[in-house]
This record gives structure tokens, C-alpha cells and sequence, in this order.
């Protein structure tokens, strides 16, 4: 664990397990690094380099007011990657953080990246728009911006139940891992939260795609209610060169239990194909 000063002065918290062929991971918002524990310790134990950082504004990282942005993300990566010497990488990114290694390999290129994997990403397009019917209406991410700015504690402890699928019949997911989002979401800065989602949801990735030249694993669950799947993996994978898509059936956006384990061989069986 240790941290790097990026180039506008803000300081990224970053941890970094075992030893091998290095796995760089971007969480999701408005969570950390430690959302992706399970998956680390699980490469960990199997012979890998797992890195995973706080986004700026969240978590350990540094507060800074400006920077909440998806090439600002981007930048931050490539001064990781840059500074830990990592090549020969698989980037992996959940959600929001699909979305900062999208906007990091069409941006920086793909010099120290063997491989990519994208879980319940953002990418190419969440908004509306006219040429994106598929989208989320920007009232909603209105709506999200407002419970933020209102009563963020609340806000988030909401999110949890349509993050993991508890309000459907017959989750597992357990008290103990909504209470564990909610712990990491109040680390988040109140600005950094707020901003983040323009980030995530007005930003398109199309560009970016169709400049990435390695293999990506694209994984969505059916039934996620945060990004949904019409509008986004399968549209990612028309605009890649080399995808490889998988749908979880019944799955949320949040995997939990059978599903995180089923996530985890598939992430392994893929980054064996390197």
C-alpha cells in the first residue's frame, strides 16, 4: 500500500498485493479500492500483482475540488501505471471505473496492457440522447445529483438494495455488505461524489473503443438496475475489435455470492489467455 502525487498535486491512494503479472483495478462509483478485496485476494493467492486505487475524492485519495472527470480519471491511471512500471497489465473496471479504463486505453494507448475486462461498465453511453434511445433519461442522474446533495447517507443506503438485486425475490445479499457500500461511499467527498456522475453518465466512450487493440472480457448481469445491459455491453462489444462478452442471467449490477464466484473463474480463465 502506498500513495503517488499526480501532477496537479492530488494524492492517490493505491494498494498493491502479491507478485507476478500485474492486475490494475478502477472501482465503481461511489465506492474504493476495497470493493474489489475479494478479487485481489483471489489473484492474490494465484500468483498475481493485484493494484487497486481510491479514485480522486474518494476514499484514502486526496480531496481536491477540480478533476472529476472521466481524462482526469484517465490521467491519474496512467501515472499509476506509470510510476509502479506496470506492463503487460490486464485493466479491470466495474461501472463507473469501466469507464476510466476505457478513457485510459483510447487516451494513453495500450503500451502496458496485454488485456481488458469490463464489468457492468458505463461505456459507450449511459445518457439519452437522440442517436442513444437505449439511454438513461437525464432526469434520472438529476434525481441521483439531488439525494447526493440533500442526504447522502440516506441517498446511499437506498442504493444498495437496487446495487445488489436485495429488493428482488429471493436475494442473499447480506446486511453486512450493504452496510460495507454504504461505509465506502461516505468517504467520498460530497463534491467528488457529486461530480462523478456527470462523469459517468455524460461521457461517451465511442471514440475510445474503437482504439483499443487488445482482447476484452465484457461481463453484465441481465437484471442490473444501475447500468442496464441493453444499453451498454453488448453496444460496447459491436464497437470493439476483439470482445468477448458474457451476460449473467438474473444477475444485479453489484455480483454477490455464486455470482462473484462465477466472475472470479471467468476473470482468471481469461487472464490465463494472455
Amino acid at each position: 500500500m502506498g500513495t503517488i502525487t499526480t501532477t496537479d498535486g492530488t494524492e492517490i491512494y493505491y494498494k498493491d498485493w502479491g507478485s507476478g503479472r500485474p492486475v490494475v483495478f478502477s472501482h465503481g462509483w461511489p465506492l474504493t479500492a476495497d470493493v474489489w478485496d475479494p478479487q485481489m485476494f483471489f489473484l492474490a493467492s494465484r500468483g498475481y500483482r493485484v493494484v487497486a486505487h481510491d479514485r480522486r475524492g474518494h476514499g484514502r485519495s486526496g480531496q481536491p475540488w477540480a478533476g472529476h472527470d472521466m481524462d482526469t480519471y484517465a490521467d491519474d491511471l496512467a501515472q499509476l501505471m506509470d510510476k509502479l512500471n506496470l506492463n503487460n497489465a490486464t485493466l479491470v473496471g466495474h461501472s463507473t471505473g469501466g469507464g476510466e479504463v476505457t478513457r485510459y486505453l483510447g487516451r494513453h494507448g495500450t503500451a502496458r496492457v496485454s488485456q481488458a475486462v469490463l464489468l457492468s461498465a458505463v461505456p459507450p453511453l449511459m445518457l439519452r440522447t437522440e442517436t442513444n434511445p437505449e439511454g438513461t433519461p437525464l432526469d434520472v442522474f438529476d434525481e441521483i445529483r439531488e439525494g447526493v446533495r440533500k442526504d447522502r447517507s440516506q441517498f446511499y443506503q437506498d442504493l444498495t438494495a437496487p446495487f445488489y438485486g436485495a429488493n428482488r425475490s429471493g436475494s442473499d445479499v447480506s446486511e453486512g455488505t450493504r452496510d460495507a457500500f454504504w461505509l465506502m461511499a461516505m468517504t467520498v467527498a460530497l463534491n467528488a461524489s457529486y461530480d462523478c456522475v456527470r462523469a459517468f453518465s455524460e461521457t461517451d466512450f465511442t471514440d475510445d473503443l474503437t482504439r483499443i487493440d487488445v482482447p476484452v472480457f465484457l461481463a453484465h448481469g441481465d437484471d442490473d438496475q444501475i447500468v442496464p445491459v441493453e444499453a451498454s455491453s453488448p453496444k460496447t462489444a459491436e464497437l470493439l475489435k476483439d470482445p468477448t462478452l458474457k451476460i449473467y442471467p438474473g444477475a444485479p449490477h453489484g455480483l454477490y455470492g455464486a455470482q462473484q464466484e462465477t466472475f472470479n473463474a471467468d476473470l482468471l480463465a481469461f487472464l490465463k489467455t494472455a
